[in-house]
């Protein structure tokens, strides 16, 4: 593993002096010619020995180039094999600092994959602190604090220890974090994969007796006592643009979690689910959860609530943060929502058993 902490690649925009009117206007980028990053000038390309691009630079003519950085994997090969001649057909003075990160020779870098993000920190904002910006909030705010609750449920109140609260728990608690949510999740380590049931089945099967039928059986109603909180972020009213909610549905930043409905199955939440989680936050004096529900005439994103529910026949439920500029480089969030998530996600630990043995 990499992680190129110092500003390295740097996308700039055309100045919107160079921009016609309709350009301006339409404010459009093409993903094929505008997004190449630069990573040195000329000057310093020079000084590798290296052929220069037409254009003078990595990607583009540059003077300068930092602010985004890579984090990835390398491997090793033999010098003289197929690693140099993949390098052969990749940019020189990249090759050059990724294996100046890793200590190793260009020519032990089999392949890799690296990602830009923005080196800038997180931030607190606001007048008293009270937002958060910060660089992929989608999603690991969520996943932050469903490990911290997973954490506080195992730990506190005497753990595993002879007495404590998780020794008597009946259930599994665990918390299932995949990759390319944001690409359609079908991957063999994206939620559209058989890892969610094939794992119910073995743990399942694992705690039945020997009878391939009765761990069939033990399998069956494992799913049907399960339930799974789909925790993606959620879209608050943004103030400039509050004609994109629908008037009634507009969660609000520190107003605490949301409920996302959505008729056409984008989101899992069902009537029942949803109950669920506004029972448990009244039951532990939490803020009441805030509901979402896309305008008509707006488009819709989805979550892996939905495939894992398909594909487990497990209840779900999709609920999340309210935030603004998802997807976005930067993007920002309440400051008590933090509280508020953990603290449903802990409730959700603890006293989900407990409800659904009550639900008639």
């Amino acid at each position: 593993l990499v992680k190129l902490a110092q500003p390295l690649l740097r996308v700039p925009t055309l100045c919107i002096h160079l921009q016609s009117p309709k350009e301006r206007e339409a404010f459009a980028v093409n993903k094929e010619e505008h997004l190449q990053p630069i990573l040195a000038d000329a000057a310093a390309r020079a000084l590798t020995g290296e052929p220069l691009d037409e254009g003078g630079a990595t990607g583009a003519t540059a003077e300068e180039g930092v602010e985004a950085t890579a984090e990835g994997e390398g491997g090793a090969a033999d010098e003289g094999g197929s690693a140099c001649e993949w390098g052969a057909a990749q940019e020189p003075m990249l090759l050059s600092v990724v294996a100046e990160a890793l200590g190793v020779d260009v020519a032990q870098i089999a392949d890799f994959e690296l990602n830009l993000y923005d080196t800038q920190p997180a931030a607190l904002c606001g007048a008293r602190s009270e937002f958060l910006n910060s660089a992929r909030l989608d999603n690991l705010a969520s996943c932050f604090l469903a490990t911290e609750a997973l954490v506080a449920h195992a730990t506190e109140g005497g753990g595993c220890l002879p007495g404590g609260r998780l020794s008597a728990d009946a259930d599994i608690s665990l918390i299932a974090l995949f990759d390319h949510e944001e690409v359609g999740s079908s991957s063999a380590v994206g939620a559209g994969s058989p890892i969610m049931a094939e794992s119910v089945r073995r743990i399942s099967a694992s705690l039945a007796p020997t009878s391939p039928a009765l761990a069939e059986d033990m399998t069956a109603a494992t799913i049907g006592r399960s339930f799974v909180l789909s925790v993606d972020m959620a879209h608050a009213v943004h103030p400039n643009y509050q004609s994109k909610h629908e008037q009634v549905h507009g969660p609000k930043l520190n107003n605490g979690i949301v409920i996302k409905s959505n008729s056409n199955q984008r989101y899992a939440s069902t009537p029942v689910t949803s109950f669920i989680v506004r029972e448990l936050a009244r039951r532990s004096a939490l803020p009441p959860p805030q509901e979402f529900v896309v305008r008509n005439d707006c488009p819709c994103g989805s979550t892996i609530g939905p495939i894992i529910s398909a594909a487990t026949g497990i209840r779900a439920v999709d609920v999340g943060l309210p935030q603004l500029s998802m997807h976005s480089v930067r993007e920002m969030m309440g400051v008590d929502d933090l509280g508020s998530g953990l603290a449903m996600f802990k409730t959700f630990f603890k006293d989900f058993r407990e409800l659904d043995q009550q639900l008639k």
